[in-house]
């Protein structure tokens, strides 16, 4: 039987209480340090501290993705590393969906020059400016209906001359990316030691693997190409590859890569054979849930990825920044054991919801009863 658990609290004081190497992973988007919309709790990037308790309750080995934003995933990852994990990788997820929050420059120009006056003039609803491109508007054109019709719009230009210059100039690229660090708590011993004293220290290649549909074709081989001397070398001595044929397909599909996108033209132009990453949209109004206000849902099918990625079957993971519970819905349909840890009661009582829904779905490796099973035996928060 599977069990969850979200518990209310600052995560640093629930986590002082768990018990020590209690956890297989921990798998969790903390806040960016972005102040994004306003929100108090991502006014700063958790510090050290944050994880160096997340470490005391990870097993040896155990491994920890956490998301974090572009602009301050230096921060994170040094926060990380400071309390002792070790930074194996960093995860992309690519999608193109963002939307660009920039400053237009020749705008604040003008409002700065003329007092008074914002230097914007007016501009009709269907006059938005759309980076040059006509405006379009599904409707009548020639009596045909449906067709896109077309309207000439006046662009906004700017008044001064100082704002004339600086037109067309911004303050920000438009997101397409999230990272994600993978990190792992040091080994105790060997790799092979590790995973068979605590089942952790390893990620799951072949739970990972990128279905690769009807493209499989064992007879497709690459010819090794190399000039001099290319040696595999393993226990069992050196071998050459120069001139050997390797398989190119696996059945399982393709090796798991540190890249994942949404499917969307943008993500995928210029990727080459986009279909050997894994693929996930964002999160749909259907996977979000009724009335989830959380500002950043992450898919579940993304979440379930990760923590079949770094947990052993029937393990436990932690999220420390529960939010809504994306993560605790992914673990229950995988089959792990969850611990959520959210501060704030009405997230929590989301994430409640939206994994209570999740009882009745199939988990791949054990039953799918989600308990109240305490999960660790300190003091109750």
């Amino acid at each position: 039987m599977t069990t969850s658990r979200i518990i209310e609290g600052d995560c640093r004081e629930v986590m002082a209480v768990m018990d020590a190497e209690s956890v297989d992973s921990i798998v969790t988007d903390p806040p960016y340090g972005l102040s994004f919309m306003g929100k108090g709790w991502d006014r700063g990037v958790p510090g050290e501290e944050f994880w160096t308790e997340a470490l005391r309750v990870a097993k040896p080995g155990a491994h920890l993705l956490a998301f974090g934003g572009t602009r301050m995933v230096h921060r994170l990852a040094v926060a990380i590393e400071d309390a002792g994990w070790e930074i194996r990788d960093r995860i992309h997820w690519v999608y193109g969906s963002g939307f660009p929050k920039s400053m237009n420059v020749a705008k604040a120009i003008d409002a700065t020059l003329l007092v008074g006056n914002s230097g914007t003039r007016a501009l009709r609803q269907t006059e938005q400016e759309t980076g040059g491109k006509p405006y379009q508007l599904k409707g009548r054109n020639n009596g045909i209906l449906g067709e896109p019709r077309t309207y000439d719009r006046k662009e906004w230009e700017p008044t001064t001359k100082e704002a004339q210059q600086w037109h067309g100039w911004g303050t920000a690229l438009k997101p397409a990316v999230e990272p994600i660090i993978l990190a792992r708590k040091p080994l105790a011993g060997t790799v092979a030691a590790n995973v068979l004293e605590h089942g952790t220290g390893a990620i799951n290649v072949d739970g990972c693997r990128v279905d690769m549909g009807d493209e499989y074709d064992p007879a497709k081989v690459q010819r090794q190409q190399a000039k001099g001397t290319a040696n595999i070398s393993g226990a069992f001595g050196a071998e050459s590859l120069v001139g050997k044929e390797i398989a190119t397909y696996k059945p399982g599909g393709r090796w798991p890569a540190n890249l994942i996108h949404d499917g969307s033209d943008e993500a995928t132009a210029g990727m080459g054979d986009a279909e050997r990453y894994f693929y996930c949209p964002k999160a749909s109004k259907k996977d979000r849930g009724p009335d989830n206000k959380h500002p950043t849902v992450k898919p579940t099918e993304l979440m379930a990825y990760l923590c079949r990625l770094v947990t052993p079957p029937g393990g436990t993971v932690l999220d420390p920044f529960n939010g809504s519970g994306s993560t605790g819905k992914a673990a229950i349909r995988e089959g792990f054991n969850y611990i959520g840890i959210e501060i704030d009661h009405e997230y929590a009582e989301i994430a409640r919801g939206r994994i209570s829904a999740e009882e009745g779905s199939p988990s791949r490796y054990r039953s799918d009863e989600v308990g109240d099973a305490p999960l660790f035996t300190g003091e109750k928060v």
